[in-house]
């Protein structure tokens, strides 16, 4: 959650504005040693994999913002979110990974960092890892299970995300569905936000709003960081010195980083990825193969597919994009699927069969017709129209989105059925598909299609 933003900081050194200005913040990085005495590590592999992790550290929230954002309570030192970044050895392309935080693991041998005790391997949730170990054990498990070599480790918490979201004005995001969480206090309607560092916050950490719970949540979390990239890239502030100042000292002033991640590799990386866009990145989680499996002890887990997410680390290892290419002529993404929309259409003009004609394509599309077309009571039509009832606006929305240049009239009472009256600028259906643009077999979403249309 909090690591998304860390990866601001890689985005935002693409402005290549002078080295003095991130030399000077270089100051700022807490330092950590997650590499310390490790022995048979996997093999690197091609590029560069950052282990970004979000902790649940919240010393230097004030008391407004606990309350107001629900903080309270005592932390747990663990890490809430951990995803793998890898950044392609071109760096024309960054693969976001997450990794749940109830995910099955089994540790290597190690030493308790509180009790200083010796310790066998043994189960645990991934996200305790942190507690016992700190970054030394949790760079050591996430390796031992993925066979992935970790080249940098970054550790962000609340705080740093809060001021990054606010530095930058905001980050935007969209709901095809009201999102509210009790326990974080989000309450959103649908629509598109603009949301500051608190209510950021809230997003990201929510795990109430649905039944998918922490995956529900890493899909916000993916969804978000498209978002930020989207923000950082597009809108002026990397041009700007001091805003890129001021932006990589929020995130710098509360991260804790490995000895090696220093001002020349941010300002290396920064310049390789100049041209850096959503476009270039892609997000998944990795493969759970059992849900609520059982561990003595530790209590409910998630397991990995062992054979998907064998396949989906060999990617990382050998540099290899995890979505297939994307396609031309790639259909609109819309809210609500064409086969959950019924359609009656009317010709609307004094041209014979037209309305057979817009049916036959909207069927072929995958919308619901009646396949009996009518002639509509005005035959004089210019403009083809969808008329919907208020209660099926994101039906309306959706279908519109199919009928280039088509004009939405509200009906009160029509019901159900939406109805397409066929104008005389009517020329084509466009293919349409539903928002749920995971792809493959890894189920990737590209930062593109997670934006706000």
């Amino acid at each position: 959650m909090r690591a998304v933003t860390t990866l601001s900081v890689v985005v935002l050194a693409s402005a290549g504005i002078g080295h003095a200005v991130v030399t000077s913040l270089d100051a700022d990085i807490a330092r950590v040693d997650p590499f310390k005495d490790m022995k048979n590590r996997p093999q690197a592999g091609h590029g560069m994999n950052v282990l970004l992790v979000g902790t649940d550290g919240r010393d230097r929230i004030t008391e407004a913002e606990r309350r107001k954002y629900r903080l309270g309570g005592a932390p747990c030192h663990c890490t809430d979110t951990m995803m793998i970044v890898h950044i392609s050895e071109d760096r024309e392309r960054a693969s976001v990974v997450s990794l749940p935080r109830d995910s099955y693991a089994m540790t290597p041998s190690h030493t308790d960092r509180t009790t200083g005790k010796r310790h066998r391997g043994h189960p645990l949730k991934l996200n305790a890892a942190y507690a016992e170990g700190g970054p030394n054990l949790t760079v050591r498990t996430v390796e031992s299970m993925t066979r992935v070599k970790i080249d940098h480790y970054l550790e962000v918490d609340f705080t740093s995300f809060m001021k990054t979201v606010d530095v930058i004005g905001g980050v935007k995001i969209c709901t095809a569905e009201p999102l509210k969480d009790t326990y974080t206090g989000l309450d959103l309607a649908t629509g598109t936000h603009t949301l500051r560092g608190g209510q950021a916050l809230q997003y990201v950490r929510a795990r109430h709003v649905d039944g998918a719970s922490d995956l529900g949540r890493m899909q916000r979390q993916q969804r978000f960081l498209a978002a930020l990239v989207d923000r950082t890239t597009s809108s002026g502030i990397l041009l700007n010195p001091m805003k890129f100042r001021d932006i990589t000292r929020a995130v710098l002033g509360s991260v804790r980083a490995d000895k090696e991640f220093g001002t020349g590799e941010l300002l290396d990386l920064g310049r390789a990825m100049r041209n850096f866009s959503p476009s270039s990145s892609e997000f998944t989680t990795v493969p759970i193969g059992q849900m609520g499996y059982a561990v003595e002890g530790v209590g409910s887990t998630l397991k990995w597919d062992a054979r998907k997410a064998g396949r989906l680390f060999k990617a990382l290892r050998d540099d290899k994009p995890l979505s297939a290419p994307k396609p031309r002529n790639q259909a609109l993404r819309v809210d609500v699927a064409p086969q959950q929309i019924r359609v009656q259409v009317e010709n609307g003009t004094a041209t014979p069969g037209l309305g057979r004609r817009v049916d036959a394509a909207l069927a072929a599309t995958g919308f619901a017709t009646t396949r009996l077309p009518v002639n509509a009571a005005d035959r004089t039509l210019k403009r083809t129209v969808v008329a919907y009832d208020p209660r099926w606006d994101r039906s309306a929305k959706s279908l519109a989105a199919a009928l280039p240049g088509s004009e939405l009239r509200a009906v009160e009472g029509q019901g159900a059925t939406l109805k397409v009256i066929a104008g005389a600028d009517f020329r084509e259906v466009r293919k349409v598909r539903a928002v749920d643009p995971a792809q493959g077999e890894f189920g990737v979403l590209r930062g593109d299609e997670a934006l706000c249309p």
